[in-house]
């Protein structure tokens, strides 16, 4: 597969319009992948009104539901079939292990895609109560043109979390990668093509976030923003959108997931193994890792010592090797920003277990050992921000309703793990923990059919499950007089 480097616009890979590029870096060793388009403004009126053209046209937007479903089946087909080329651009652009690459990020993007392709067509209309005399029908019908703006830590998998809903409910999107991984979303779209979807109903506009970025929330012709980051930016895209058109925007801020660890759990060790895994997969560049412990005081110095363990299983290595399970952090710059909260933490007070520093199994590279570290403030930085990177805290608790207490104490609302043999103790917590998947005895366990998203300032909307339509559809009633 060729690495694409022009942004993707109107069906065909063109220059930016002021022929500017910018550099992609491997975080494996700093080296230069690509210089890539970097689109702006100019490049981003281009894409929104090449996908108005193609929504207005109908081709896409008015066809068969089954049709659009066999499209992006058949993309998830040719992903499938580009799994090892999709792979390479994935872990090369972002660090990420080439092991996952391969058999999660890849395999779960295309999964989407054939998801919403096969759903599409067993999604009904409703007919309303009415007097004899009448027929109240109510349909959904795409919103037209969709800007989906993506992170950098599952650049495939959220863009599919975006696209496929998107797609299958027949709008127009133009898509901004973020800049530090933009090439599996160029790759995207030339299978997108491949597949059979129309020029101009699927975009893809490289670029800086104050660019492009900015320049696809303020514009007047785009109808909805889907946008998945931090919580900042969150906020800027709501302003743009109340500042142009008021368009509608869905949005997932991240989290401070609480992995709460009562006394009482069954078994200690599948609990640290999960926590384990749930912080230090991806080097803790997970928006819903699981990145605080909350364990009851009785529990602490066995599940410290597990998690000691399993975080000594984790060793950074080259992202490109077979067995690597600990890749690259994003950039030097995200590391050494990670590595700065940790000793600003433990200057504060907090207690560095193991780990907090640099690693270079590559020369170049951007690696960081696993970190546990054990905070008494809750008011603390380091309880409270999120961090991004392998950091675990460690917070302890007194009794149930205390760790309740310190799980819900944070702004966040994303996820949250409760580890319990009593179902009554789960069935009460579950209730009250404030997020939007809450995890019993499990971390990180879901499929399509459910939806992923957060309260409070994680954010609002929900991306997988058909429930994610309700984001890229609106209603129509169309009441007929039968007299």
């Amino acid at each position: 597969m060729t690495v694409r480097i022009e942004a993707f616009i109107d069906g065909r890979f063109v220059p930016a319009a002021d022929g500017r590029t910018f550099a992609t870096v491997a975080p494996r060793d700093g080296s230069e992948i690509a210089q890539v388009a970097r689109g702006d403004a100019r490049d981003v009126d281009r894409a929104v009104a090449a996908a108005r053209r193609a929504f207005e046209h109908g081709d896409w937007a008015l066809a068969d539901p089954a049709h659009r479903g066999r499209v992006l089946v058949r993309l998830a087909e040719l992903m499938t079939e580009r799994l090892d080329d999709l792979a390479q651009l994935e872990s090369r652009d972002t660090g990420h292990p080439i092991g996952d690459a391969r058999s999660v990020d890849v395999p779960n993007a295309a999964r989407c895609f054939a998801w919403y392709g096969e759903a599409i067509d067993k999604v009904y209309g409703e007919i309303a109560p009415t007097a004899a005399d009448a027929l109240a029908l109510i349909g959904r019908e795409p919103l037209g043109v969709v800007g989906a703006v993506v992170p950098w830590n599952y650049p495939l998998i959220i863009s599919a979390w975006k696209l496929a809903p998107a797609l299958a409910a027949g709008n127009s999107v133009v898509l901004k990668p973020a800049e530090q991984s933009p090439l599996s979303a160029l790759a995207l779209a030339e299978l997108a093509a491949e597949a059979g979807i129309p020029a101009g109903v699927l975009n893809v506009v490289p670029g800086f976030g104050e660019e492009a970025g900015q320049a696809l929330g303020r514009h007047g012709d785009v109808d909805k923003l889907a946008f998945t980051g931090s919580v900042p930016v969150g906020r800027l895209f709501q302003r743009y959108a109340g500042e142009s058109n008021g368009k509608a925007v869905s949005l997932e801020l991240g989290g401070k997931s609480p992995q709460v660890v009562l006394a009482d759990a069954a078994d200690l060790q599948a609990a640290a193994e999960a926590i384990g895994w749930g912080i230090f997969y991806n080097a803790g560049q997970t928006c819903h890792a699981g990145s605080r412990v909350v364990v009851e005081r009785s529990a602490r110095d066995e599940l410290v010592a597990r998690l000691q363990d399993i975080a000594g299983g984790f060793v950074p290595a080259d992202p490109m090797a077979p067995d690597t399970v600990l890749g690259a952090l994003i950039s030097t710059e995200h590391r050494d920003g990670v590595i700065g909260r940790v000793e600003r933490a433990a200057a504060d007070g907090a207690q560095i277990i193991t780990g907090g520093a640099q690693a270079e199994p590559v020369p170049g590279g951007a690696y960081m050992h696993p970190t546990l570290i054990e905070a008494e403030d809750p008011a603390s930085a380091i309880v409270t921000e999120e961090v991004f990177g392998p950091v675990l805290v460690i917070q302890t608790a007194d009794d149930v309703d205390h760790a309740l207490a310190l799980a819900n104490d944070t702004r966040y609302g994303l996820a949250a793990a409760l580890w319990t043999s009593d179902i009554r103790t789960a069935g009460r917590l579950a209730r009250r923990l404030r997020a939007g998947t809450v995890w019993v005895n499990t971390f990180d366990a879901s499929s399509m059919a459910t939806p992923f998203g957060g309260m409070k300032d994680s954010g609002r909307g929900r991306d997988r499950s058909l429930h994610a339509l309700d984001s890229y559809t609106q209603l129509k009633t169309t009441w007929i007089s039968l007299t």
